[in-house]
């Protein structure tokens, strides 16, 4: 078993001030000694909000953090399967009359391909991939 952080995870960290080692630690000390990764959309996510930064100070730092996360922490890619398992969710979602953002419907999938849970702050989100099991945030 393992943990997929979520982007609002990160998002809510950096803006703390708090270091990828602190993150770790936080996780850990909540959770014990488990699994802890990302979803390389997360990677993206983050980079355009860095790039959306209208300091460059701020712009800079963010993507310190970024370049940090993807040393000390597992980047899983999007695999042929977890594309697969998206278009099948987000197909039968939009069949019913639900639109899932690709990204966090991308984010869960690969939490699910894993076994992981995922971690976030937008528990909403998740909640209409099947099987994906949701560590709300506090």
């Amino acid at each position: 078993m393992g943990l997929i952080l979520d982007s609002s995870i990160l998002v809510a960290a950096e803006r703390k001030g708090l270091s990828v080692r602190e993150i770790l630690e936080q996780f850990k000390s909540g959770h014990g000694e488990t699994e802890i990764g990302l979803s390389v959309v997360t990677i993206a996510e983050l980079t355009h909000g860095a790039f959306r930064a209208q300091v460059e100070a701020r712009k800079l730092r963010r993507l310190a953090f970024i370049d940090r996360l993807c040393r000390d922490i597992p980047i899983y890619s999007i695999t042929v399967e977890i594309a697969r398992i998206v278009g099948r969710i987000e197909g039968q979602q939009a069949a019913l009359g639900f639109t899932l953002a690709f990204e966090d419907l991308a984010i869960g999938v690969t939490a699910l391909q894993l076994g992981y849970d995922i971690v976030t702050f937008n528990e909403k989100h998740f909640l209409q991939i099947p099987g994906l099991r949701i560590v709300k945030a506090k």
